[in-house]
């Protein structure tokens, strides 16, 4: 890569922190909204030949940067039930601690048809419920109800810190099934995944897996991507969320089946 940044006159030392500004920008654009940024952030931050768990360490530490920048604008608009993702909040933040731990030492290399399975059966169930998720239903979080969103943020965090992407559409997906329509949903998606990404990068910090100038690259991507994207769906509301939504689910299961039956 080196070489062929020289052959064209280019300094790898700024262009590849420059091209990762990019791919974050990108990145935090789309997982402001639904989430799904990893698909274009992990990727490109692979491409610098950073061994793979510094790799996912420096894509959390830009992950983290986008995912606060979203959810204080959802936040300051009252696009987040905060009296409720704060209960939830450190039930994600210890999920994705263990999650994280968990895949420094086993790769998550049979999770892959697990993945694809509940993805489609998300998008099935958005694709023919057509009238689910835009309208908030939800009233207060109790007994039973409330135990059953503790598991979610728990598990979803555990994900999250073990493998990752489609974080934001499942909790999206679980904010729905309680009775949130699509954007306070995300408001409250963006809260948790901030948390569960803080979670997952403190251990990364701990292990010494992260490249800071690569991150922080990203980082500065990702800020103005998610700002941009959050303000844009508060904006535009839930009809933009739920288009966004499937289509970016379509994305990850396109890269999850071709990565599984052909990579």
């Amino acid at each position: 890569r080196e070489y062929m940044f020289e052959w064209m006159g280019l300094d790898s030392a700024l262009i590849v922190p420059l091209l990762l500004f990019l791919a974050g920008a990108i990145a935090g654009f789309v997982d402001s909204i639904v989430g799904g940024g990893g698909l274009i952030s992990v990727p490109a931050m692979l491409l610098t030949n950073l061994p793979p768990g510094v790799a996912l360490g420096s894509n959390k530490l830009a992950s983290v940067f986008g995912a606060f920048s979203a959810m204080i604008n959802f936040i300051r608009q009252k696009k987040a039930d905060i009296g409720l993702v704060k209960r939830l909040l450190p039930f994600t933040f210890v999920g994705s601690i263990a999650g994280t731990i968990l895949v420094i030492s086993i790769p998550p290399l049979y999770l892959k048809p697990i993945i694809i399975f509940l993805l489609i059966a998300v998008l099935l169930f958005v694709l023919f419920k057509k009238d689910w998720g835009e309208v908030s239903t939800y009233t207060k979080a109790t007994g039973r109800r409330f135990v059953l969103l503790v598991l979610m943020a728990l598990s979803i965090g555990f994900y999250d810190g073990f493998i990752g992407p489609g974080t934001g559409t499942f909790l999206i997906f679980g904010f729905i099934f309680a009775g949130f329509d699509f954007l306070l949903a995300s408001g409250n998606a963006k809260v948790l995944n901030f948390a569960s990404n803080l979670g997952s990068l403190l251990i990364f910090i701990a292990m010494d897996h992260v490249n800071y100038v690569y991150g922080l690259s990203a980082a500065v991507g990702q800020i103005i991507g998610a700002t941009i994207g959050s303000r844009m769906a508060i904006r535009k509301g839930t009809g933009f969320v739920r288009l966004v939504f499937i289509v970016m689910t379509v994305s990850m299961l396109a890269k999850l089946m071709y990565d599984y039956f052909v990579g």
